[in-house]
């Protein structure tokens, strides 16, 4: 029996490995060190003894091949880029997890204009002065919503703290019970106003609040009212909740000022693509919001941003707050803002240039069309490896925007024949590019609402191959 001493003999040395064919190649498309650091991490595993240790003399020779090998594979795939582009089969048009809303076109070309090249983004071209960013926006966001003045920061969580923390540090914030949401990556407002160094003053109580129970919370103390849109949770039944419109009144007996977080920044009334309401920044304001704050990336379809909108006063306090230069925004995320904004003002159509209001709008009669006509060329690939059929089911919004709203859609569904319907999802993220899917009763579900129509091709190929695969 071999002793640790004489099989620690065996464990290849780096410089074996590297005089291999496989390394040789990867020293010739990749920097050594990357290499050396790789084949390191294979040579430690066998000496820990995770990767087994070949000892056989008519063996060895295969299993040095092999562990160049898995040296090399790990070299390219740490030369990957780590964030990339995902096909998403799902039917969440605003899927957090995968980016949430899609730039349009123009947003995404005029960012790379400004990210290659030198711009204005803090200089005013008619004086040859300092300028500053929000400016590039401002104009737009006045004029869509309605707002003596605006800013942007980097999403509407440093939206809200930014305003909370200049308006109300240190003094008291009414807000509903029912309205101390939890959104997700665990951000809660509760924990938010706690940063932002204001007092909580809840009022109602989870389903029902009333005028009177804000107008009895009013103390010298008090900063503002806050209202808080329940973005991703729906109450029903037994409920009542004030509105802004009914709060406004009461804020102007006590001189305070009434701030409205949409959460999901929408400036289009969706009932006129055939969706559930969802309130706008710009209807909020004519009912009597000081100030609104709410996501660029969202129903509104453009970047990651946090809009605050509202009075002038208001919004130059927050402009002289110090915290504003530690939210600020890139100009790759104003360049794209800035294109959306002007979609929205100038295009007879901006449902058509958006991508994600134009999937929401895509007709049931158009998808159960697309759906078929994938359905059976899937069919014809997979053969006997699968059955493949059309489905009745719901998209829906997400990213906390519309909860509860299924929009009728159909949906392509594939059971694999062995019914290892796991492996081929996971052979589908596995792709290059990677796709998301649904899995639900041993069949995977393809939705193509959230599917461009250039990008069903990729999509038959991938799906063909995970489901022979298996």
């Amino acid at each position: 029996m071999s002793t640790p001493g004489e099989l620690r003999r065996h464990v290849p040395s780096i410089d074996k490995l590297l005089s291999t064919e496989e390394l040789k190649s990867a020293l010739a498309r990749y920097p050594r060190w990357a290499v050396l650091q790789e084949t390191r991490r294979v040579v430690d595993e066998v000496r820990s003894g995770v990767i087994p240790l070949e000892i056989e003399a008519e063996r060895r020779p295969a299993w040095l091949a092999s562990l160049a090998r898995e040296a090399a594979r790990r070299v390219e795939a740490a030369s990957q880029y780590s964030l990339q582009r995902v096909i998403n089969a799902t039917g969440v048009v605003l899927h957090t997890n995968l980016g949430r809303a899609l730039l349009a076109r123009r947003a995404a070309e005029h960012a790379l204009a400004v990210a290659t090249r030198y711009c204005n983004l803090e200089l005013d071209l008619a004086t040859g002065e300092r300028g500053k960013r929000y400016d590039h926006v401002r104009e737009l966001v006045c004029a869509l919503t309605g707002a003596e003045d605006a800013i942007v920061v980097n999403n509407n969580a440093a939206a809200v703290l930014l305003s909370l923390s200049a308006l109300a540090a240190g003094r008291e914030v009414i807000t509903s019970r029912g309205e101390l949401v939890e959104i997700g990556g665990s951000f809660r407002v509760p924990a938010i106003m706690q940063e932002s160094g204001c007092k909580l003053v809840e009022v109602g109580t989870t389903n029902r609040t009333h005028l009177a129970d804000y107008e009895r919370a009013i103390t010298p103390d008090t900063a503002l009212l806050l209202k808080v849109h329940a973005s991703n949770f729906k109450i029903v039944g037994f409920t009542a909740e004030v509105t802004t419109a009914e709060l406004a009144p009461l804020a102007r007996r006590h001189g305070l000022p009434v701030m409205h977080d949409l959460g999901s920044g929408c400036l289009v009334d969706l009932r006129e693509l055939g969706l559930a309401h969802e309130p706008t920044a710009q209807a909020a304001l004519r009912d009597g919001a000081d100030l609104v704050t709410f996501s660029g990336d969202k129903l509104l379809g453009g970047p990651q941003i946090g809009v605050i909108a509202g009075r002038a006063e208001l919004i130059a306090r927050l402009e002289k707050h110090q915290l504003l230069r530690a939210l600020r925004v890139d100009k790759m995320t104003l360049a794209a803002f800035e294109a959306t904004l002007r979609i929205y003002r100038d295009a007879r159509d901006p449902a058509a240039e958006l991508p994600a209001l134009r999937m929401l709008r895509l007709g049931a009669d158009e998808l159960a069309r697309r759906a078929g006509s994938f359905a059976e060329l899937l069919s014809g690939r997979v053969g006997e490896a699968a059955r493949v059929r059309v489905v009745a089911g719901g998209s829906q919004v997400g990213a906390g925007s519309a909860p509860g709203v299924d929009l009728p859609t159909s949906l392509v569904a594939a059971r694999p024949a062995r019914g290892e319907v796991a492996g081929a999802e996971a052979r589908l993220r596995a792709m290059s590019p990677p796709v998301m899917v649904r899995v639900h009763d041993g069949e995977l579900l393809i939705d193509l609402r959230t599917v461009d129509e250039g990008e069903e091709g990729e999509l038959l190929e991938s799906v063909s191959a995970a489901l022979r695969a298996g």
